[in-house]
């Protein structure tokens, strides 16, 4: 009833009142992001392993730094899961968030920083100083008229906000700067708005911080950065794309190599990003949030890296209901029936939709790319049944993925929001079965 209601309302009103919330929290605290150099992370994807890999270096060089992802909510040392099913929280929480890390030190706020909240004016009293782009792949598009173009052009408000502000904190002028991924070809989009500094990183182009000898390890990943040797703690060799900018962000705050260095090998767990589930079983299971085309690519290249000849991959994904992209569902049961050897399909967050409609239209697309109905592809709408299953189809030295949810706190069915956490139900359907 509420979601008719919703669509009933002009967008104009919407927008309206999104706007007024976010400016009356921003006056409410007092404009805390003035206090702060913000730094802006968007893209399609890493955002969130992005920010933490940049936190985790400013805290090794002695900079006190909070952030705000999809996955978790740091301020300085003390870590909490987001709890709103949301990147950019609403109704003036991410001032709040913001005051709160003002109050206890931070001198950096890292907000991801989503074309979606953009659009629902979340970041409206969010001053930004720094604006890192990623990389830009179709998704959420529905949101966006199911225009990639638009997509492409709200991701640009953060940008073009660099240009309207000037801080001084401390007696000192805070330069506004562009870091953006040159292997993409969307960089130079972004690149061309109004910047004091701008820093490029990449693997495969020309880049000011540029990335070569990648190698994957059982542990992590190792690069090297102009002959010096960087290390990760956490698994996919994708995950130096995510390093990259706290590299440079590292470096234009005057923090040593040594220290950065340091902060990147010393970040061991992203909540919900490639993380590692051990509970004395022969096997590995990995929980990462990979949802669309190239996340879901990366993490099944990683496993089938990682794992040992005989062995097998196993993954469990799902799609979103509520008017999101159904374009990325067979895309979706095409990777995993090329690159998996078994394939789980279960419920994410259905919504309203159809969750049958959801999981067949990822089924039948894996059908149809070698697999097999109830052999080696298999349907299960309950979440807890379908990871139970495909923690069940594990032997020794195998690989289990459970992608789609990360470390997100809730589900959201037809019913409403229910309490969820992949993590704690891999971890209990483990000891059911071990």
């Amino acid at each position: 009833m509420k979601h008719r209601i919703k669509k009933l309302v002009p967008q104009w009103w919407h927008s309206l009142r999104h706007y007024s919330i976010a400016l009356r929290g921003a006056i409410k605290y007092g404009f805390p992001s003035k206090k702060m150099i913000v730094i802006g992370v968007t893209g399609t994807k890493g955002k969130t392993s992005v920010i933490n890999f940049i936190w985790s270096v400013l805290m090794a060089g002695g900079i006190k730094t909070g952030i705000i992802t999809t996955a978790n909510i740091r301020i300085g040392d003390v870590e909490t899961l987001n709890p709103y099913h949301m990147t950019m929280p609403g109704r003036a929480l991410i001032q709040k968030i913001m005051a709160d890390m003002v109050t206890a030190g931070c001198k950096v706020c890292l907000v991801e920083t989503t074309s979606e909240g953009m659009k629902q004016s979340r970041h409206i009293g969010v001053v930004y100083d720094i604006a890192v782009f990623t990389n830009l792949t179709p998704e959420h598009l529905p949101s966006h008229g199911g225009s990639f173009e638009k997509y492409k052009i709200a991701k640009g408000k953060l940008f073009a906000s660099l240009a309207k502000h000037h801080k001084v904190i401390d007696g000192k002028k805070i330069d506004s700067v562009i870091i953006a991924n040159t292997d993409s070809e969307h960089a130079p989009y972004y690149l061309n708005f109004k910047a004091d500094k701008k820093i490029t990183f990449g693997v495969n182009s020309l880049a000011d911080v540029m990335a070569d000898s990648i190698q994957e390890t059982h542990d992590g990943v190792t690069f090297n950065l102009a002959g010096k040797p960087f290390t990760l703690s956490i698994l996919g060799g994708f995950n130096v794309y995510n390093a990259l900018p706290a590299i440079a962000i590292g470096r234009l705050m005057n923090i040593s190599d040594d220290l950065i260095r340091k902060g990147l090998n010393d970040l061991k767990l992203i909540p919900g990003r490639m993380e590692v589930i051990a509970e004395g079983q022969p096997f590995t299971v990995i929980v990462d949030y990979a949802h669309e085309k190239q996340s879901i690519t990366g993490v099944l290249k990683t496993a089938n890296a990682m794992k040992k000849p005989g062995a097998k991959t196993i993954i469990l994904l799902g799609a979103e209901g509520g008017g999101r992209d159904k374009a990325k569902r067979p895309i979706m049961g095409e990777l995993a029936g090329k690159m998996a050897d078994y394939v789980v399909v279960s419920n994410v967050d259905p919504y309203d939709d159809d969750p049958t409609e959801i999981v067949e239209s990822i089924a039948v697309v894996a059908e149809k790319f070698g697999k097999i109905r109830n052999t080696d592809v298999f349907v299960i709408e309950d979440r807890r049944a379908g990871i139970n299953k495909a923690l069940s189809l594990a032997k020794a030295g195998d690989i289990v993925l459970i992608c789609c949810k990360g470390a997100e706190q809730s589900m959201i069915t037809n019913t409403g929001s229910i309490p969820w956490d992949d993590r704690k139900v891999v971890r209990e359907e483990l000891k059911k079965i071990i």
